[in-house]
């Protein structure tokens, strides 16, 4: 069963700055490659992908930017999974 969702454009910019940003966390730019490449394609989240960001929701240690990340990354995720 294929994914038809996208990154919002919202997420994708918000991706593309922390990319461009060299104080931004390895976990942040990680998710944000995830989540850019999905932006305007039929990519799907992966399975390890899938598995990193639900840490990061369920982790009091990440910021709330890098929580918007890892729950758009989840809700493009294999819903067979």
């Amino acid at each position: 069963m294929n994914n038809n969702k996208k990154t919002s454009k919202e997420v994708s910019s918000l991706a593309s700055n922390i990319l461009k940003d060299s104080n931004s966390s390895k976990i942040q730019k990680t998710l944000a490659g995830s989540a850019l490449s999905q932006s305007n394609t039929k990519n799907q989240t992966g399975s390890k992908m899938e598995s990193v960001a639900s840490k990061v929701l369920q982790s009091d240690k990440y910021s709330d930017t890098t929580k918007t990340l890892a729950g758009s990354i989840l809700s493009q995720s294999n819903k067979k999974r």
